[in-house]
């Protein structure tokens, strides 16, 4: 494979010891790629191409036959607008930030949430942060659901984006959740596994089903359950995704306090304290804490290891039940 770099555009000529590789194989060998996924997202993205076409990652190559990958810059102009929110972070550096997310923030711009995300107060916060694939993202290697508060990383530039990517993709970001839910489950310890998707019949909502999902697995720990109806419980992933936790314990019979998509409200009347009630009425949130998050470090190889405690909006709920 020869190689010429004009700006961020590389054109490559296909040799014949190549012939029959998928492409995107060829180009995560690249120095600017350097991983399959990477590659992956370059090919989705339209930024290779064919003969001027567009290309998928499975396709195989030809003897002779031209291809050219567009590398996105460092840093790219972003049309988002900034957002001045005093951000609770734990830990800075030149390659990523730790932050405890409060409830009610959502991590970034998406269809009606076009601004005062977490993203756009990153943005406010600093004009270090990588945008190598999503300019609606940058920075977001990972993310919390609106009404969740606790850890997150961020990355600040594109090599420190794919070193962590890989090592969520390859499970070995250490993650802890900790979850305030109805009921008294009847397990000590329990692995859920099983294939998520779309709801069929609420296209808001999250489902276990049985083909055409992605696979989810949580592993969840019953930590103390209380005489109010309430129990906390530890939950470790292994996977990341969307609604995972409030799936698999609304699935369970044991949904999160303060969870109304999946099936908390109609449990607030089976809570004989009145004290407790009222707070879970309140709550304009869930009762899910992201309490620790561990990593290595994308440049030092150091472990870092972070956890926070309970916030404000649950602090009463968690002393009543005496959690």
């Amino acid at each position: 494979m020869n190689s010429s770099k004009p700006a961020n555009l590389i054109k490559l000529t296909i040799l014949p010891e190549q012939v029959g590789e998928r492409i995107d194989k060829i180009i995560s060998s690249l120095p600017e790629v350097s991983s399959r996924n990477r590659a992956i997202q370059l090919i989705e993205q339209g930024l290779v191409t064919l003969n001027s076409k567009t290309v998928k990652p499975s396709a195989k190559v030809k003897a002779g036959t031209f291809f050219e990958v567009t590398i996105p810059s460092e840093v790219k102009e972003t049309d988002l607008t900034p957002f001045d929110l005093n951000l609770d972070i734990l830990y800075e550096d030149k390659d990523v930030i730790v932050i405890n997310k409060p409830a009610g923030l959502v991590v970034h711009p998406s269809a009606g949430h076009k601004e005062k995300t977490l993203v756009n107060a990153l943005i406010r916060h600093t004009p270090d942060l990588s945008m190598g694939f999503n300019e609606a993202r940058p920075g977001i290697v990972h993310r919390l659901d609106k009404d969740t508060s606790g850890l997150l990383v961020v990355c600040k530039n594109n090599a420190a984006h794919e070193k962590l990517a890989l090592q969520f993709k390859n499970r070995t970001v250490h993650r802890i959740y900790w979850a305030i839910v109805f009921g008294h489950p009847r397990f000590q310890t329990r692995r859920i596994e099983n294939l998520l998707g779309r709801d069929p019949r609420s296209r808001k909502k999250f489902s276990s089903v049985k083909s055409n999902g992605k696979k989810a697995i949580t592993n969840a720990t019953t930590l103390k359950s209380s005489s109010s109806g309430l129990s906390l419980i530890q939950l470790k992933l292994d996977t990341g995704r969307t609604h995972q936790i409030r799936v698999h314990l609304s699935e369970l019979g044991h949904p999160i306090v303060g969870d109304v998509l999946y099936g908390a409200k109609r449990r607030i009347a089976g809570i004989h304290n009145p004290s407790i009630r009222k707070e879970i009425s309140a709550l304009n949130r869930i009762g899910l804490l992201a309490k620790e998050l561990g990593f290595t470090h994308p440049s030092t190889n150091e472990v870092l290891s972070f956890s926070v405690s309970w916030p404000k909006d649950l602090e009463e709920i968690v002393r009543l039940c005496e959690f």
